[in-house]
C-alpha cells in the first residue's frame, strides 16, 4: 500500500474508510447486465433466514444526499467479499459514525452516488444495509470492477492482512448474508458460478465468462489483495457455513 494511503488511514476514521473504499471498490460502473446459472426451482428447498441488518436510515439520517435512483438485476447468483482496509480496533459502538464518514466522502469528494457495497459487517457480527435500493432487492453494486451484476458485495469493516484475527462473528455474519441472498436462486455457496464480465479491467476481458466462486474474495474477480490474505483463508468457513444456513448436507 503506497506511502501516502497508509497515512490517510491513520487520520480520521471517516476519512479512512473512504480511502480505503477507494482502494477496494474500484469505481462506480454502469455496465449492461452480465449472465449466470442459477437453479430457481430450488430457491424454496434452500432458502435462508435474513439476518437482522441495520438499515440506512439508522446510522445515516438526516446526512443522506440526493443520489440517483437505484439500478437493479433480476436476481442474485454471487457474493464478492471484501475487506475496507480501515483500523481492526475500532469500538463497534462507532460503527455507525465510522459509515456516514464513508458515505460522506464516496458521494462528496470522490462524486460517487452512493457507497459501493451492499452490506457491511463489523468485527462484532452487526450487518448493515450499504448500498441504497431495498434490502430485500437484487440491488446493482460498485464493488467488484467486471462483476457488479447479479451479484451482492459485503464489506468487512477493518484489515485482514496475513496473522490479523478474522473473528469468529464477523465470518458469520458474512454467512449469514451469503446464505439468505443465494438462497433466493437455490444457489450454493460452495459452488462455482457463471458470470459474464462487462468491464475489461477485471480479471477477465469484457464480454468473457468466468466460472467464479458463488461465495469470492474481490481478488477472484479484479487484480487486488482485497479481501486480505486472513479472511481469504476464511472463505471456506464462510462457503460451509453459509451451505449449512440453507439446509444442505
Amino acid at each position: 500500500m503506497p506511502t501516502a494511503v497508509r497515512a490517510l488511514l491513520g487520520a480520521l476514521p471517516g476519512l479512512a474508510a473512504v480511502a480505503a473504499l477507494f482502494l477496494c471498490a474500484n469505481g462506480v460502473e454502469r455496465a449492461a447486465d452480465a449472465d449466470a446459472d442459477a437453479v430457481p426451482a430450488a430457491a424454496d428447498r434452500y432458502a435462508a433466514p435474513r439476518p437482522d441488518i441495520v438499515p440506512r436510515s439508522v446510522w445515516l439520517g438526516d446526512a443522506a444526499r440526493a443520489q440517483p435512483a437505484p439500478r437493479y438485476d433480476d436476481k442474485v447468483v454471487a457474493v464478492f467479499v471484501h475487506h475496507t482496509d480501515t483500523p481492526n480496533g475500532y469500538d463497534c459502538a462507532d460503527v455507525p459514525a465510522i459509515l456516514r464518514g464513508v458515505y460522506q466522502g464516496q458521494t462528496g469528494a470522490r462524486d460517487w452516488d452512493d457507497i459501493g457495497y451492499n452490506f457491511v459487517v463489523d468485527r462484532c457480527g452487526t450487518v448493515y444495509e450499504g448500498r441504497a435500493g431495498g434490502i430485500d432487492r437484487p440491488v446493482t453494486g460498485a464493488h467488484t470492477q467486471g462483476f457488479n451484476h447479479r451479484t451482492t458485495g459485503i464489506a468487512a469493516l477493518g484489515t485482514y492482512t496475513a496473522g490479523v484475527p478474522v473473528p469468529d462473528e464477523l465470518t458469520d455474519a458474512i454467512a449469514a448474508v451469503a446464505a439468505w441472498k443465494l438462497g433466493e436462486t437455490g444457489t450454493d455457496p460452495r459452488a462455482q458460478v457463471a458470470l459474464v464480465s462487462s468491464n475489461g479491467l477485471s480479471r477477465f476481458a469484457a464480454g468473457a465468462t468466468a466460472r467464479l466462486p458463488a461465495v469470492a474474495g474481490h481478488d477472484d474477480g479484479y487484480a487486488t489483495s482485497c479481501p486480505g490474505a486472513a479472511l481469504s483463508a476464511r472463505l471456506g468457513d464462510i462457503r460451509d457455513a453459509a451451505a449449512r444456513l440453507q439446509g444442505r448436507v
